[in-house]
């Protein structure tokens, strides 16, 4: 057996397979105008199989020719469709290490990270150009790069240039499963971005455990909500169909530009956000539109909530399925459950305060464990009891599919990574929750959301659910709050309260009305703030929350209009309870 493995052979692999199957469709455009043909039908651009592989050569040949070398950091800034998916490929084809980030988190966090990651060079459209020569003293190392379109001579090679020189093939990198492959970072919407490394062994896994758990063989046809998930299509033999979308920006889909690829092609499964699904969902149920040939459909990147799910089940054949995927950046994927799950069985326990069900983990060599929950560092798991199932606490995970170390912010090691048995490593996913008897994952929220109170630590997905029973309530955030002068304090405390004391916070719940409850005047405000502070003393979870406020919108991440800032929410509401205020994302109600 090779010692080597580059996640590149796969798609050669379906080259040879399947050389004459249409790889990747993207819609074709006059300027910004799509292009149609005299019937009014969608013309897209197409490559094959064996065009996709040979394409990749040729670029990898290219680069190989212009000075890239196995582990040079090259930044990949390139829009969603063919080019994106042929870089990707032929870099692997080099043994650069891909340096891969989220737009969406704003160009000033972005830049910092891409220092932070120092790369050798910057393969991207010319807006990256731009920025890469602005910036110039932060890449100081930056000498290798290749512009994707059209541009002065300052912004490096051109993409057109390697497609158009001499047909070669480009040398074998002989890159090893724990070879770097990529520096993907984190959203950051839990804390300060960090830079992921992955291996190829993660690669590997990933599309091992996504193509068996999802049923994913070669010939289907796959509508790509994500661009990472294209890439994944490539190396199963799946044809990827890029949809007339922004990809950093689901929540703004024009679900017609959607339907209409699905028409077009006949797709029969689909990987999207919750944000774009519940636009194809709303203006498909408002138009009794069915989409008859889904089969399967793949939903991740935040939450996703039971009303979506069941309307999601009203315009699917019977036998399609939904499924959506739990992991992290740093070990991805972990679990998944199937819809009917949900809907039948887990969401009723949800709605009582037992967390969110992700479903069963994958299989081994991936493992799981639940400590007790800490923010300290843990140097071995020897030192650490272990739960049971039914208790909650903090999740660890080992396998192939994590990541071995941050290669940014590389202090964040200590608190992350644990060493077992034999040099094995755990990683702490940064999450709470329990494995219930029959060993499903139960997520309770990320443990940097607890508040810690003097009765204990209250979780975050646990809570919220009570108050999100509210007909008046759209969602809710738990937050802390410094102890006021009446709040009572237990009589006796035991080890772990005493141990923190010192962080102690009184709870309180902020809760975002749907738009019609939403409160006029301060009665208004008053009124629904007693019917959810009501509602939170029925439960044994949430009976020592005294303190409600009311948010008119609360602040979510730009992308998936999801994630809420619980941090600035504990900020604001600390500063409510003195009678000041700060600014929020969105504007708070006053009352």
């Amino acid at each position: 057996m090779s010692p080597y493995y580059n996640i590149a052979e796969r798609l050669t692999q379906m080259a040879q397979l399947i050389p004459n199957a249409i790889a990747i469709a993207e819609p074709s455009f006059q300027g910004k105008k799509a292009k149609r043909d005299a019937n009014g039908k969608r013309e897209y651009k197409t490559i094959t199989f064996a065009e996709l592989d040979r394409d990749t050569d040729q670029i990898a040949a290219g680069l190989q020719a212009a000075g890239i070398k196995p582990g040079m950091r090259l930044v990949l800034m390139v829009r969603q469709g063919i080019d994106f998916i042929s870089l990707v490929f032929a870099l692997y084809k080099t043994g650069a290490t891909l340096v891969l980030i989220d737009p969406g988190m704003g160009l000033k966090r972005m830049l910092v990270c891409l220092k932070e990651a120092n790369p050798d060079g910057f393969v991207g459209i010319p807006a990256a150009q731009y920025a890469r020569i602005l910036y110039k003293r932060w890449f100081p190392n930056a000498k290798h790069n290749l512009n994707v379109g059209k541009g002065p001579f300052l912004f490096g090679l051109s993409l057109d240039q390697l497609r158009k020189g001499p047909r070669l093939k480009p040398k074998d990198p002989q890159t090893t499963l724990d070879d770097p492959a990529a520096i993907i970072f984190t959203s950051g919407s839990t804390g300060v971005a960090k830079g992921v490394l992955y291996t190829y062994r993660m690669f590997k896994t990933q599309v091992e455990e996504i193509s068996k758990r999802l049923n994913i063989t070669p010939g289907a046809v796959d509508l790509v909500g994500f661009p990472f998930f294209g890439l994944f299509d490539a190396g199963m033999g799946t044809t990827a169909i890029i949809p007339d979308m922004d990809t950093t920006k689901p929540a703004s889909c024009n679900p017609e530009l959607l339907l209409e690829a699905i028409r077009d092609w006949k797709i029969n499964q689909a990987f999207g956000s919750p944000a774009l699904w519940t636009r194809v969902v709303r203006h498909c149920l408002k138009n009794g539109v069915q989409l008859d040939t889904l089969k399967s459909i793949a939903i991740a990147g935040a939450p996703v909530s039971f009303e979506l799910l069941k309307k999601l089940r009203m315009i699917l054949p019977d036998d399609a399925n939904i499924v959506t995927p739990y992991g992290a950046t740093e070990s991805l994927p972990l679990a998944a459950i199937e819809s009917r799950e949900v809907l039948e069985e887990t969401w009723i326990k949800t709605c009582q305060g037992g967390g969110v069900c992700v479903g069963k983990f994958f299989d081994p060599p991936l493992e799981h464990k639940i400590i007790p929950v800490t923010d300290a560092p843990i140097q071995r798991l020897a030192d650490v009891e272990t739960y049971p199932n039914g208790k909650i606490g903090e999740l660890l995970v080992s396998g192939p599919q994590c990541s071995p170390r941050y290669v940014t912010r590389p202090e964040a090691n200590t608190l992350a990574l644990v060493e077992g048995e034999n040099g094995q490593m755990w990683r702490r996913v940064g999450d709470v929750g329990y494995f219930d008897e029959q060993d499903r994952f139960w997520f309770c929220g990320r443990k940097s959301h607890r508040v810690e109170t003097p009765y204990g630590p209250m979780f975050s997905i646990p809570c919220e659910a009570i108050s999100n029973n509210s007909p008046k309530v759209f969602r809710s955030a738990l937050v802390g709050v410094p102890l006021s002068a009446n709040f009572r304090e237990p009589e006796k405390l035991d080890v772990r309260a005493q141990k923190f004391r010192s962080v102690w916070k009184e709870p309180g719940m902020v809760v975002e009305p749907v738009p019609e409850a939403l409160p006029r005047n301060e009665v208004e405000a008053e009124q629904l703030k007693n019917e959810v502070l009501e509602l939170l003393k029925k439960s044994p979870l949430t009976s020592s929350i005294d303190k409600v406020f009311i948010c008119k919108s609360l602040p979510v991440d730009v992308r998936h209009n999801a994630k809420i800032n619980r941090e600035l929410l504990c900020e604001w509401a600390t500063a409510q309870l003195n009678g000041k205020n700060i600014p929020l994302v969105n504007t708070p109600i006053k009352g």
